[in-house]
């Protein structure tokens, strides 16, 4: 947006402010987050404090600085009005599991490490976060967000006591997060209709048995190795000889990986379905779901402890879910894969859907990081990184509304304070 565009919004944007940030109690730190959000929305090439208070013809970088490195409010009541106030708008049709890489130099910015990159496609220096976002499919929203934190920050005390990071704060996976993060947004009323995932989430049983645990749908992708049985499969118990422990049931043929139970269906037994219009055609493709219960040492596992926890015993029967494949035209083999554990007959079309929902985030990313500068923060410090990915999703939020409803007033909604922030830095 240019500052013309900018000005124009700025009723606008003064009636969002006075809603998401009705939790920080100071009248001027409410004014900052409007003018960070106007310096977040303006065009410019970096959106660095320093850089964002040169355009702004209120910026004072003094004050922004100390607003979002030493201010004490809290992101999560923030980001909390944020995802009660945008899932309504929204309605997604599913939230959508992610991460993203922020490249750093240095070892002192909060959290950063050696470790994938996925900006960079490649190891390198970088901070990770995962995010969890309401998608459908013409629009999107961040709802909250978790720092990943490496093994080696989990007990440097210089570098926590230097960057701020919480007592309680360590290393946790990626996984773990996620569903830490679906249990935060339970709390707040929010229950997401159903989880898409990329295969870095979806290739782990914990991560799918814990959305199963919680009752929540999934349709998550998972890498062409990912070994299963045929859903007709039958496990059988070997005779026991009457000594020693008495043998455990077992599937008397060793499981497929995926890509060879999906080839050996045959191509004439996809069909083609039509996703979503895009810009330049229709999207398109050949898929295929099949019943099948995935295999391997921690699937065996975590199906034997929820058996017996809830029965007392195990019949060695794996759960059952769906496999979707794809087979594009023209492609000698499947390409992709997904599991899913919604109902066994929901019809393969709404399963395409979904699974390629996540097209939408990556739009996100491109917004939040090359317009509205996720990745140009520039401090060091736990609060900081919270305080500027809170006010970025702020922007974004700000923004998608008004794409959704331009004209829309929101002034009425419940937790509106009856005083607007004040137009200076």
């Amino acid at each position: 947006m240019d500052i013309h565009e900018v000005n124009r919004a700025r009723a606008k944007l003064a009636l969002f402010v006075a809603d998401v940030f009705a939790s920080v109690p100071r009248k001027d730190q409410r004014a900052k987050s409007d003018c960070y959000l106007r310096g977040l929305m303006l065009d410019g090439r970096r959106k660095s404090i320093q850089a964002m208070a040169e355009r702004l013809p209120d910026g004072n970088e003094q004050n922004l600085q100390q607003f979002v490195n030493q201010s004490t409010w809290d992101p999560v009541l923030v980001r909390r009005r944020i995802a009660e106030r945008m899932v309504p708008q929204i309605g997604p049709d599913a939230w959508a599991v992610d991460d993203v890489s922020f490249p750093k130099d240095g070892r002192m910015s909060v959290a950063v490490a050696p470790q994938y990159c996925g900006a960079l496609g490649k190891q390198a220096n970088c901070q990770v976060a995962v995010s969890v976002h309401a998608v459908s499919d013409t629009a999107s929203c961040p709802l909250q967000w978790r720092l990943f934190v490496p093994q080696e920050w989990a007990h440097d005390a210089v570098r926590r006591q230097k960057t701020g990071m919480p007592e309680g704060v360590g290393h946790r996976e990626k996984w773990r997060l996620a569903l830490d993060t679906f249990d935060e947004l339970a709390g707040w009323g929010l229950v997401p209709p159903v989880v898409v995932a990329d295969a870095g989430y979806g290739q782990n049983a914990d991560f799918r048995d814990g959305l199963s645990e919680r009752g929540i749908g999934y349709v998550v992708a998972v890498r062409s190795d990912v070994t299963v049985h045929p859903h007709g499969a039958e496990p059988l118990t070997p005779p026991w000889s009457g000594n020693g422990r008495k043998p455990q049931p077992r599937y008397r043929d060793k499981p497929s990986p995926v890509a060879a139970l999906a080839a050996g269906q045959g191509r004439q037994t996809f069909t083609e379905v039509t996703w979503r219009e895009g810009s330049r055609r229709p999207m398109r493709s050949h898929f295929l779901a099949l019943g099948v219960r995935p295999a391997g040492v921690r699937a065996r596992r975590l199906a034997q402890a929820a058996a017996t926890a809830e029965h007392g015993h195990w019949d060695g029967v794996l759960p059952e879910v769906t496999l979707l494949v794809e087979w594009p035209e023209g492609a000698e083999a499947p390409s992709d894969y997904w599991l899913s554990n919604l109902p066994a007959g929901t019809p393969v079309a709404e399963l395409v859907r979904l699974a390629k929902i996540r097209w939408r985030i990556e739009h996100d990313y491109r917004e939040l990081k090359h317009g509205l500068g996720l990745d140009h923060f520039e401090g060091r410090s736990w609060a900081g990184w919270h305080h500027h990915v809170t006010l970025v999703t702020a922007a974004h939020a700000f923004l998608t509304e008004q794409r959704l409803a331009p004209k829309a007033d929101t002034a009425d909604l419940p937790s509106t304070r009856s005083s607007t922030p004040s137009k200076t830095c």
